[in-house]
C-alpha cells in the first residue's frame, strides 16, 4: 500500500494489514471504554456504622423521655455518624488481551488515513523551543488541533507544543486509542510509521 508523504511528491509503501484495515467500530469502542476504566483509581471509601468511632451504648432510655428513640450515636441519622450506603473500595479493571488491543490501533490508523486525518511528513522537527516557531509550521501546513508523534521526545518540540491548545507530542510507546482519537490531525514522521508497524506486526 502506497501512502502519500504530506508534500504530495513522495510517497511510502506501508503495509496493508496495518494501514488498510476495516473500521470495527464495536471492538475501538470496547477497548476505549476498558482503557479509560482502568485509569480510575477506585480507592474513594466511606465509614459504615460499625466502622465509626463512637460507643455502642444506647443514648438515653426507650420510653419516657420525649425524645425521638436512638439505639446508638453511631447511627447514619446522627450528626458524625456512619455513612448508610458507605462507599468502598473497588477494583474496576477490564482485560483488553493484546490482540483485541493491536487490532483496535490498526483499525483507528486506517480510519485516520481513509479520513485524511493521518498526515506524513518525511521528518519534524524545530531549531528553537518558541510556540511562535510551531505555530507557523502548522499553520504552513494548514493543521490545527493536532497530535504530534515522536520516536523519542525532542525538547525543542515539547516545550513549543505544550503551551499550544489541542496540540500535544507524544512518544510512539505511548500511543493509545484514547488520543488518537482525540485530536482532530495526528502528525507522524516516515520513522515513527516503520516503528508503530514494527509494533502493531
Amino acid at each position: 500500500m502506497e501512502l502519500v508523504l504530506q508534500d504530495g511528491k513522495n510517497s511510502l509503501t506501508v503495509s496493508r494489514k496495518i494501514f488498510d484495515c476495516d473500521f470495527n467500530k464495536s471492538l475501538v469502542h470496547q477497548v476505549i471504554m476498558a482503557y479509560s476504566t482502568n485509569a480510575r483509581q477506585g480507592t474513594k471509601a466511606q465509614k459504615n456504622r460499625a466502622e465509626v468511632s463512637g460507643s455502642n451504648k444506647k443514648p438515653w432510655r426507650q420510653k419516657g423521655t420525649g425524645r425521638a428513640r436512638a439505639g446508638s450515636i453511631q447511627s447514619p441519622l446522627w450528626r458524625s455518624g456512619g455513612v448508610t450506603f458507605a462507599a468502598k473500595y473497588h477494583k474496576y479493571n477490564k482485560k483488553i488481551n493484546k490482540k483485541m488491543y493491536r487490532s483496535a490501533l490498526k483499525s483507528i490508523f486506517s480510519e485516520l488515513i481513509r479520513q485524511k486525518r493521518l498526515i506524513v511528513v518525511e521528518q519534524f522537527f524545530i531549531e528553537q523551543p518558541k510556540t511562535k516557531t510551531l505555530l507557523n509550521k502548522l499553520k504552513e501546513m494548514l493543521l490545527d488541533e493536532v497530535l504530534i508523534i515522536s520516536k523519542e521526545i525532542e525538547t525543542n518540540l515539547y516545550f513549543a507544543a505544550r503551551n499550544i491548545y489541542k496540540v500535544e507530542v507524544i512518544r510512539t510507546v505511548n500511543i493509545n486509542p484514547i488520543i488518537l482519537m482525540a485530536f482532530k490531525n495526528v502528525l507522524v514522521s516516515v520513522s515513527v510509521i516503520r516503528q508503530i508497524e514494527e509494533m502493531l506486526t
